[in-house]
């Protein structure tokens, strides 16, 4: 799955306080994290095609990296959940 054609992770924040009986906690936000330029198999090489962490992506001196954006004419590289949400429901894709 691509959003706006670009490839994206969930980071999602879990607490395991519990083995036996097992109890695990997960926080009901988290981040989307995008590649910084659009999905192609033709440049295997580039590493801000194919992953979306920051200590990669930050090197990007085409993108801007360390802010969650809404605006659509900029390229985005964070959202919040509440923000995926939004774009998931807006597909037809129901949480």
């Amino acid at each position: 799955m691509l959003i706006n054609e670009r490839k994206f992770d969930l980071r999602i924040y879990v607490v395991i306080t519990s083995i036996n009986p097992l109890r695990i906690y997960l926080y009901n936000e988290g981040i989307v994290r995008f590649a910084t330029e659009n999905y192609t198999k033709k440049k295997l090489h580039n590493l801000f095609i194919h992953l979306t962490n920051y200590s990669i992506n930050k090197h990007n001196t085409d993108t801007k990296t360390d802010k969650i954006s809404l605006d659509h004419n900029k390229t985005e590289t964070k959202w919040t959940f509440e923000r995926f949400r939004k774009y998931l429901e807006s597909i037809g894709i129901k949480h």
